[in-house]
């Protein structure tokens, strides 16, 4: 299985009220797509230092589920609704987590 981490730097000036309604979007989005075996996504706790605002965790079966999930028709559609107005900087990584226990 694989871990797809996001981690984002919003503009200045971005709003709660945006940030509660990428989730939204986010969390609706993830609902409708099949390969997700896991979503997570909210604001960065801050609980240690860091200059993410947000981050997103996907988890899915392999690349090819990745790939269905980040292509997705439902994915672009919250980028270009919410997201990429937002984002001032976006790091990404991806995991190998083993096989579901």
């Amino acid at each position: 299985m694989i871990q797809h981490l996001a981690l984002f730097t919003f503009k200045t000036g971005t709003t709660d009220d945006e940030i509660a309604e990428l989730t939204r979007q986010l969390t609706e989005m993830a609902a409708g797509i099949p390969e997700l075996r896991g979503y997570h996504a909210g604001p960065n706790l801050r609980l240690r230092p860091s200059d993410a605002d947000y981050a997103v965790s996907a988890v899915v079966d392999d690349e090819a589920g990745l790939t269905a999930y980040l292509d997705s028709d439902a994915h672009k559609a919250v980028y270009d609704a919410i997201l990429g107005r937002l984002v001032e900087r976006r790091q990404a990584a991806q995991l190998d987590i083993g096989q579901p226990r």
